[in-house]
């Protein structure tokens, strides 16, 4: 395979395809992303990507790619006419990729996260490459960096502000109310089993960003899978809010969905049942691509209909 080369380190980025830098800016600009710093072209030309999360905020941006990894989950309606898009070249999975496909289209920029992010040797032997993996530990600051290389790779920086801003808004929002709001539990099904997640975890970011107080202090603090539980752990927890994720049915897999299996003697029994204050999520935006634009916005969306009435 054809090598453009590149260097690497640690952090996130992005490009406005199509387009070229102008005489008076530079052609290149170096990049921190999770697999180290690479130097890599302004407004690439030709650009790929093994991440759902990472294309939809370039849609949000009104960045245009030339080619998406194949993607399993269904897609929501709003987004299904941009992720099916017949002009996007097929250059297989985040899992599987086709790297001859992804050789042949002589890429100005390669952009792996996530899934795809143990491809990153491989595709920089191709094409510069970026991971734009997002860190666990740093989550939302990670996601600003995310999103800020991306303005300066692709000349959208103005863009990125003005999002970066009104999601800085609506985030101030619910954390100012949510403190005062009740306990939260984060939960998640699939099919008949139910995991919890507290701080630090996956879906960590309801208590260290959005603010609401834990329910349960117990949970393990991991980025990625929480606690199996049983419904008895729900009614000991007794949480004022309770935040619902289905995995099953985002991923469209069969088995019971969340609202059956959580509608029995014991979960009725909690105060966010008893006082209407079970959200059921959006499971594409909080499982799939929280760490995209439209993602966030929808998270923190959810996370307002959580707070309490009470002024």
């Amino acid at each position: 395979m054809a090598a453009c080369g590149s260097d690497d380190t640690s952090s996130d980025a992005g490009a406005t395809a199509g387009a070229s830098p102008t005489s008076s800016g530079p052609s290149e600009v170096e990049v921190t992303h999770f697999a180290g710093t690479s130097t890599v072209p302004v407004k690439p030309g030709t650009v790929v990507v093994f991440d759902l999360g990472v294309f939809l905020s370039l849609h949000t941006l009104g960045v245009k790619v030339d080619a998406l990894g194949g993607v399993a989950t269904p897609i929501p309606e709003e987004f299904k006419a941009a992720v099916t898009d017949k002009s996007l070249k097929p250059v297989g999975t985040a899992f599987e990729p086709d790297y001859e496909a992804v050789n042949a289209l002589e890429p100005d920029l390669i952009i792996v996260a996530g899934r795809s992010s143990a491809t990153y040797p491989e595709m920089k032997k191709i094409a510069p490459t970026i991971d734009l993996t997002i860190d666990a530990a740093n989550y939302f600051e990670s996601f600003r960096h995310r999103h800020e290389v991306l303005g300066k790779i692709f000349g959208v920086e103005e863009k990125v502000a003005q999002e970066l801003e009104k999601l800085d808004k609506e985030i101030a929002a619910v954390s100012a109310k949510a403190p005062g709001s009740g306990s939260a539990l984060v939960v998640m099904t699939n099919g008949a089993e139910v995991s919890a997640y507290g701080p630090g975890s996956r879906f960590g970011l309801v208590h260290d960003l959005l603010g609401y107080s834990p329910a349960d202090e117990s949970l393990k603090r991991d980025a990625t899978h929480g606690d199996v539980i049983s419904f008895e752990f729900i009614l000991k927890a007794r949480p004022d809010v309770l935040f619902v994720v289905d995995r099953a049915s985002t991923i469209g897999q069969e088995g019971e969905a969340a609202k059956k299996v959580l509608d029995n003697a014991l979960v009725k029994q909690i105060p966010a049942w008893q006082n209407g204050r079970v959200v059921y999520t959006d499971g594409f935006a909080w499982y799939i691509v929280s760490n995209s634009l439209p993602g966030m916005f929808q998270i923190v969306a959810d996370a307002r209909s959580g707070l309490s009435s009470t002024p």
